[in-house]
């Protein structure tokens, strides 16, 4: 997935005529606290909220504002795992996309953003999850794909974190499969460390028990 498919286009940029009052009310209607501020068709910057607020005076236009942030766009052929990675670092609610000469295209709400990855995690669909933990020299792909599917499951999405001060990672598996009781067992057998395991089953019934729970309390008063 790259950044371009991924712009809303419903956002306005702000030009440098903007005043900070236009540029606070754009944030409120889009529910965002950063905006572009476009002159043309080049990209100049990003304004946030707080460099509004410190502003001398909310009818000064935007160009004239200091801007706190930089470097906070991405090219339009950029990686979905690259606009995850600058949202993290600048802390944004709003992502602009350019092409290679600088022009603005759009932008990547936060939101849209998180659908994204609800699509690239398989967190929309069903089926279980299981979060492994092995040494990394240990690691193998291939042995985890096997144990798997041998059990007539695939897996959906995997990630790894390295678990600090260790050589250990955490393998998170995402599985089409919700029954994963068999898989479990299977990588009980080939010795793995299972950390914790999910399934839609169990959140369907947790999800029942908490709405009898609150039924039953509503009737006691």
């Amino acid at each position: 997935m790259l950044a371009k498919t991924m712009i809303t286009g419903t956002i306005t940029p702000l030009k440098t005529s903007d005043t900070g009052t236009a540029a606070i009310a754009l944030m409120d209607e889009y529910r965002v606290s950063h905006l572009p501020i476009v002159n043309d068709v080049e990209l100049l910057g990003v304004i946030s909220e707080t460099d509004i607020f410190n502003m001398a005076s909310f009818d000064d236009p935007v160009g004239t504002c200091p801007l706190s942030i930089t470097g906070a766009y991405v090219t339009e052929g950029e990686h979905i795992y690259e606009v995850i990675k600058t949202f993290s670092e600048h802390r944004l609610s709003l992502l602009p996309v350019v092409n290679d000469k600088n022009h603005y295209l759009g932008a990547i709400t936060l939101q849209t953003m998180a659908e994204y990855i609800a699509m690239i995690t398989a967190s929309d669909n069903p089926g279980g999850i299981i979060v492994l933990e092995v040494n990394e020299k240990d690691y193998s792909l291939s042995e985890i794909a096997m144990i798997v599917e041998s059990n007539d499951a695939k897996v959906l999405s995997l990630y790894l974190h390295s678990i600090p001060d260790s050589t250990k990672l955490e393998i998170t598996l995402k599985l089409n499969r919700i029954d994963i009781g068999p898989v479990l067992q299977t990588f009980n057998r080939y010795n793995y460390i299972v950390m914790a395991s999910f399934s839609d089953q169990d959140i369907y019934q947790e999800g029942l028990k908490d709405r009898f729970d609150s039924l039953m309390n509503y009737l006691n008063i």
